[in-house]
């Protein structure tokens, strides 16, 4: 299966400048990407330079913090919704298939209302206009995932991994919503309530063999995505970017061998 991982993983007080990037994920079997939608960071200079090293994005991460305005009355749901959908416009000005979008954020969650109804509506009428899918992802909660997912057909489901782990108490969310993947984040953590670790594969306590197994079962023929940080942990103290990405490329590869055994 192809293999990718998020760009600016690794962040030691200074980010790792993207040739950096592309060279340390090349040389550890990384040939997919992704990144958030909204980044100053993302300009037409930097996915070209990505793109032209022959690394391929796969999605990009719509914003989400502010999310849970979507379900309220107000301007600022409006104004997330115009966020959304830059997101979307972004994805099909740089012909990057699909947007990974939260539903809400945080405890508690947002009462499923028909304004946010309304809104996620509009938003994935937009992004079928532009060609785009968009990927609603695991949080918290199952309601308003389970709500979309069933008023619109075209959108798909993203596949978090380590949220099952640190936000859910271990509820697997495959067995409902697996024939929508359209894209998955992996990523490792040690099931303490809210403490969204985004360690490597293997790392924490996470069952890797089930999400092989898994993955295997529902013939996902997409990318392993890696969704971590060198950062949101001590674990790493220490790496450096060699390291740290080498110590990836093994994770994902040990992963990969899994899924095929299932196969």
């Amino acid at each position: 299966m192809e293999k990718g991982i998020n760009l600016f993983c690794y962040d030691n007080g200074e980010k790792l400048d993207i040739e950096g990037q592309i060279e340390l994920m090349k040389e550890n079997g990384f040939g997919h990407t992704f990144f958030l939608g909204d980044s100053p960071l993302l300009t037409d200079s930097l996915v070209d330079k990505v793109k032209r090293s022959g690394i391929v994005f796969d999605t990009l991460h719509a914003p989400f913090d502010g999310i849970n305005a979507m379900w309220k009355d107000g301007t600022d749901g409006d104004e997330m919704l115009k966020r959304l959908c830059e997101t979307v416009d972004r994805c099909s000005g740089y012909e990057i298939p699909v947007a990974v979008v939260h539903l809400s954020s945080g405890r508690p969650a947002p009462v499923i209302s028909d304004i946010g109804n309304y809104r996620f509506k509009e938003l994935v009428e937009y992004a079928e206009k532009k060609n785009v899918t968009l990927a609603f992802e695991n949080q918290r909660f199952v309601a308003n995932l389970a709500s979309i997912l069933e008023q619109h057909t075209s959108a798909g489901f993203c596949w978090d991994v380590g949220h099952e782990g640190c936000f859910t108490n271990g509820r697997h969310y495959m067995p409902l919503f697996g024939e929508r993947l359209s894209a998955v984040h992996l990523h490792d953590n040690h099931h303490v309530q809210d403490e969204d670790e985004h360690l490597l594969p293997y790392d924490g306590i996470c069952d890797f063999d089930y999400v092989a197994k898994t993955l295997a079962d529902y013939h996902f023929g997409g990318t392993l995505m890696l969704e971590v940080f060198r950062s949101e942990s001590k674990r790493y103290d220490g790496f450096s970017p060699q390291e740290y990405y080498r110590r990836a490329g093994e994770a994902i590869k040990k992963l990969d061998d899994a899924v095929k055994k299932y196969k």
